[in-house]
C-alpha cells in the first residue's frame, strides 16, 4: 500500500469493484497505518463484525463502535467504526472511508451516503468504498478522486436452478420476508438437517451465535435475508435466490441486477470460487446472469440528496429546508424518509409547535424526529411515541420521565415466547437503546444503556435458542450431533399471545405446520456462561504471573478459563482455552475472540505510557528508543540505546519527562514496576517461554540469585543482575546516583544495604558489580578509561 502520506494535503482514493475485492479489508489495515481513523459501514451487524477484528488485533483501549443503538468508545480511542449514518463527522482523524457507497441511490438512506460523499473527509487521507457503477457519478460529485479499480479474486458462475434437496454443501438461501425466512428454514431442516438464520432484525449477538453455527460446520446451510450482501464475510460456496422481488417500504418490485450481483457475490471467499443460481420455480433471466457473471451493470446516474445545511429558527423554516431541491441534475431530492415524514406529523399538532420555539427547542425536535423505528410501524404511530417524549424533554427537568421508561422497557424485558414475538421486543428494545443513548435525555444514562443492552442480550440468547429449536435438527454436519442449548420451559407472556392471538396472521399456518410436524428436541441444557464471558467487562478477567486468565462473574468464584500462549513475540501472546465445557467450535471461537482483544488491551496496560500516541509523531529518535523499550518490556540497558539517547531533541526530552519515562546512567525504564507491574511482565514472559518465570516476590526491591538461563528474562522484568541478587533497576539508578555524589574514597553507607533489602555483604558485593574498588581506605570510584588519541 505504500507508506502513509506526510503531506498536509489529504488524498482521496475511490476504490471501486464487485464483491469480494478486498476493499474492506484494504481499507481497516489503511486505516491502521495511521494515528487515527474512521470508518462508516452500512450495516450494524458488519460494523460491529469489523469492530471484533479490529479489537481482536489491538484490543478495545484505541477502538470505538458506534451506532445508532450501541455505543463502545474506548479509554484512548483513536479507531472509529460507525454506521454511516453515526459517523461522528466533526470529530478530525487522519484517515476517513465510506463502504459501499453505491446506497447513495437508495430511497430511503442515500441522502446520507451523497452527503458523506460531498464533504466527509480524514486529514491527511479519504477512502470512498463501492460498486464500479458509481465511477461515473464519482467523476462529477468528486473529480479529485484518484479512482482505482479491483477484479474479484474468485470467479462467480452460474450454477442454474435447484430444489431445496439437491442444494450442494455451504449454501445460503436467500428470501426477502421473515415469513419467507422461518418457512424455508423449516424445509431445510426436514430435509437437509439445520439450517443458520440471518436477517437484519436480529442483534449482533444472535447474529454472531447464528454465523457461528454455521462457520464452525454445524450446520451446511443459511437461510438470510439480503442483509448478507453488504460484506458479512461467511464461508459460503453457492447462493440460492428464493425469490427474485422484494417489498422496498413501498411497494413490492424486482431486484435489480447490481443488486441481485452484490448478493450473488457472497458465493466465493478470498481465491475460492463461488456459484449462484435460484431455487425452482424462479430463474434469473440469461443476460442478467451474464451481467452478473461478467459484473457488468448500468452505471449510476442520479443519486438521491437532502440538504444538511437546516434552517432551524421554526419548524415551517426547517420543513422548508428539508424540502430545498438540489441545484445540480445528478442530485434527486430525498421525499421518502422517514424522519422527515414524523416532524410533518408533529407539526400539526399545537401543542408541539408552541413548545418547538427558537433554534435550540427546533434542534431538539429534530433530534426526537430522527430516532428510528425498527418496528417499521405506520407513521401515525411512532409519531405518537416521539411526540410523548418530546412533551417531556420539554417540560419540568427537561428529561423522560423514570416511570415512563421503566413501564416501556418493563415489557421488552420478558424473553419468553416464540421467534416473531422475540424479534418484535428486539425491535423496540433497539429504539429504547437509541433513546438512552442520548444522555442528556434521561437520568442516569449509564444505567439505563446498561439495562437496555442487557435486555437485548437476554431477547438475543432467547431469539438464538429459539432458531436452534425450530431450525435445526438433531444432526450436524457428517451426522454428528450438534451440541446446542435446550430451550426453557416455555410458558406463555403477552407478546406470545399479541403474536399468536392472529388467526389469519402470516405465522399462523406456519405455526400450526410447525407444531404438527416438529416437536421439541430433547437438548443439553442452556448454558449461559458462554454469553456471560463474551460480554463481560475488561475488570472481570485478571491474569497472573503465570499467565493463566482467570474469570470473575458477578456472584461466582473465580475460574481459571484460558491462559496466554507462545505468540509471534512477547507482545502478541495467542489464548489457549483451558475451560472443559462442552463449547461447540462455533462458540470456541468467539470466546477466543472476546479474550484475545482482551490480551491485546493487557500488554496495552503493560506498556503504558510507551503507547502514547505523541511518540509515534516524534522523531525516529524517541521512536526507536520508545521500540527497545517495548521490545523490553519497559527496560532497556542505556548502553544498547546511546545512539538514541544521544539523538534526542529537547522536545523530545520533554515528552519523555511527562510520559515519566527515565533516563538513567545504566537504564532507561518506564516508573510502573509496583507488584502488579511486575506480575504483568511476567505473565507476558512465561507465555512466550511457555513455562512459568520464577518470581518469588514481585516488587521487591531485590531477589535471590536467578536460576541459570534467567538473567535475560529477569531484565524484561525490571530486574538487573547486580553481584549476587537481582536488582529492581529504579533501585539500581538510586543507589547510583548516591554512590556518585559521595566524595572518594568512602565507606558503604548504612542506607543502602535497606534500599537493596539485603545483608551487608551482599550490599558491599552489589557495589563492587557496579564497578568501585574496595581499598583499605574504602570504597574508590571507578576509573574513566581515556581514549587513545587517533594518529
Amino acid at each position: 500500500m505504500g507508506a502513509v502520506p506526510s503531506d498536509a494535503r489529504p488524498s482521496i482514493v475511490a476504490l471501486l469493484g464487485p464483491t469480494n475485492t478486498g476493499k474492506t479489508h484494504r481499507a481497516v489495515e489503511r486505516m491502521l497505518e495511521h494515528d487515527s481513523g474512521m470508518i462508516g459501514l452500512p450495516l450494524r451487524l458488519l460494523a460491529r463484525e469489523i469492530y471484533d477484528r479490529i479489537t481482536a488485533r489491538i484490543g478495545e483501549r484505541d477502538v470505538a463502535l458506534v451506532t445508532g443503538e450501541e455505543k463502545r468508545i474506548g479509554s484512548t480511542a483513536r479507531y472509529w467504526v460507525c454506521t454511516v449514518e453515526s459517523m461522528p463527522v466533526e470529530r478530525e482523524v487522519d484517515f476517513l472511508a465510506v463502504d459501499e457507497i453505491q446506497l447513495a441511490e437508495h430511497p430511503g438512506r442515500g441522502h446520507v451516503f451523497t452527503d458523506r460523499i460531498l464533504h466527509a473527509r480524514g486529514r491527511r487521507e479519504t477512502w470512498l468504498l463501492g460498486a464500479d457503477t458509481m465511477r461515473p457519478m464519482l467523476e462529477q460529485l468528486v473529480p479529485t478522486a484518484v479512482v482505482q479499480r479491483h477484479p474479484r479474486l474468485s470467479q462467480l458462475s452460474l450454477a442454474g436452478v435447484h430444489g431445496l434437496g439437491a442444494l450442494p454443501p455451504r449454501s445460503a438461501v436467500i428470501a426477502f420476508s421473515a415469513a419467507e425466512v422461518y418457512e424455508l428454514a423449516e424445509r431445510v431442516r426436514q430435509r437437509r438437517g439445520g439450517a443458520a438464520v440471518v436477517m437484519g432484525a436480529l442483534s449482533p449477538r444472535a447474529r454472531n451465535a447464528q454465523v457461528a453455527m454455521y462457520q464452525a460446520g454445524e450446520v451446511d446451510f443459511l437461510v438470510a435475508t439480503d442483509a448478507v450482501g453488504m460484506g458479512l464475510n461467511m464461508d459460503v460456496q453457492h447462493v440460492a435466490f428464493a425469490a427474485l422481488s422484494k417489498f422496498d417500504g413501498f411497494r413490492k418490485r424486482g431486484l435489480t441486477p447490481s443488486e441481485l450481483a452484490q448478493i450473488a457475490g457472497r458465493a466465493g471467499r478470498y481465491t475460492q470460487d463461488g456459484s449462484f443460481g435460484t431455487l425452482a420455480p424462479q430463474q434469473i433471466p440469461s443476460d442478467i446472469a451474464f451481467a452478473i457473471e461478467t459484473h457488468r451493470f448500468a452505471p449510476v446516474r442520479r443519486v438521491v440528496w437532502r440538504n444538511s445545511d437546516l434552517d432551524t429558527r421554526d419548524v415551517d423554516a426547517l420543513i422548508a429546508s428539508l424540502a430545498e431541491r438540489p441545484r445540480r441534475k445528478v442530485l434527486l431530492l430525498q421525499e421518502r424518509a422517514s424522519d422527515a415524514a414524523v416532524l410533518r406529523q408533529l407539526a400539526k399538532s399545537p401543542e408541539i409547535r408552541g413548545r418547538a420555539r427558537g433554534r435550540e427547542a427546533v434542534e431538539l425536535l429534530w433530534d426526537v424526529c430522527r430516532i428510528p423505528d425498527f418496528r417499521k410501524l405506520l407513521v401515525e404511530h411512532h409519531a405518537s411515541l416521539l411526540s410523548e417524549i418530546y412533551l417531556q424533554l420539554t417540560s419540568g427537568d427537561g428529561r423522560i420521565r423514570a416511570d415512563f421508561m421503566h413501564e416501556r422497557i418493563g415489557r421488552l424485558e420478558d424473553d419468553q415466547g416464540d421467534i416473531d414475538a422475540l424479534l418484535m421486543r428486539m425491535e423496540f428494545i433497539r429504539t429504547w437503546s437509541y433513546v438512552v443513548h442520548h444522555a442528556a435525555w434521561v437520568h442516569d444514562a449509564l444505567a439505563w444503556q446498561e439495562r437496555t443492552r442487557r435486555a437485548e442480550d437476554r431477547l438475543s440468547e432467547a431469539l438464538h435458542e429459539a432458531l436452534m429449536e425450530r431450525f435445526v435438527e438433531g444432526r450436524g454436519k457428517r451426522g454428528g450431533r450438534v451440541s446446542r442449548p435446550r430451550s426453557r420451559p416455555r410458558r406463555s407472556s403477552p407478546g406470545e399471545a399479541a403474536v399468536e392471538a392472529v388467526p389469519d396472521g402470516p405465522f399462523a399456518g406456519l405455526s400450526a405446520l410447525r407444531d404438527k410436524i416438529a416437536p421439541l428436541l430433547e437438548e443439553a441444557p442452556v448454558d449461559d456462561w458462554l454469553e456471560a464471558v463474551v460480554g463481560s467487562e475488561h475488570e472481570r478477567f485478571a491474569v497472573d504471573a503465570d499467565g493463566a486468565i482467570w474469570l470473575q462473574l458477578e456472584g461466582a468464584t473465580p475460574e481459571l478459563v484460558a491462559k496466554l500462549a507462545r505468540g509471534s513475540d512477547r507482545l502478541h501472546p495467542e489464548i489457549k482455552l483451558t475451560d472443559d465445557r462442552p463449547l461447540g467450535p462455533g462458540a470456541r471461537a468467539r470466546l477466543t475472540r472476546r479474550l484475545r482483544a482482551f490480551a491485546r488491551d493487557y500488554v496495552a496496560e503493560t506498556l503504558v505510557p510507551l503507547r502514547d500516541p505523541r511518540l509515534v509523531n516524534g522523531s525516529p529518535a524517541v521512536r526507536g528508543l520508545a521500540y527497545q523499550l517495548e521490545q523490553g518490556l519497559g527496560t532497556a540497558p542505556a548502553r544498547d540505546a546511546r545512539m538514541q539517547l544521544a539523538q534526542l531533541s529537547r522536545a523530545d526530552e520533554g515528552l519523555l519527562d511527562e510520559l515519566g519515562v527515565v533516563r538513567g546512567h545504566r537504564f532507561v525504564y518506564t516508573p510502573r514496576l509496583g507488584e502488579a507491574d511486575v506480575a504483568r511482565r511476567a505473565a507476558l514472559c512465561s507465555a512466550f517461554a511457555g513455562a512459568a518465570v520464577h518470581l518469588p516476590s514481585p516488587g521487591a526491591p531485590s531477589l535471590a540469585p536467578p536460576r541459570a538461563g534467567e538473567r535475560e528474562s529477569f531484565l524484561l522484568l525490571g530486574y538487573a543482575l547486580l553481584g549476587p541478587r537481582l536488582v529492581r533497576v529504579d533501585v539500581v539508578e538510586r543507589v547510583s546516583q548516591h554512590l556518585h555524589a559521595l566524595p572518594s574514597p568512602f565507606d558503604l553507607p548504612e542506607e543502602i544495604p535497606e534500599w537493596l533489602a539485603a545483608e551487608r555483604d551482599d550490599a558491599e558485593a552489589a557495589v563492587t558489580a557496579l564497578g568501585y574498588h574496595r581499598t583499605a581506605d574504602g570504597f574508590v570510584r571507578p576509573r574513566r578509561r581515556r581514549r587513545r588519541r587517533a594518529r
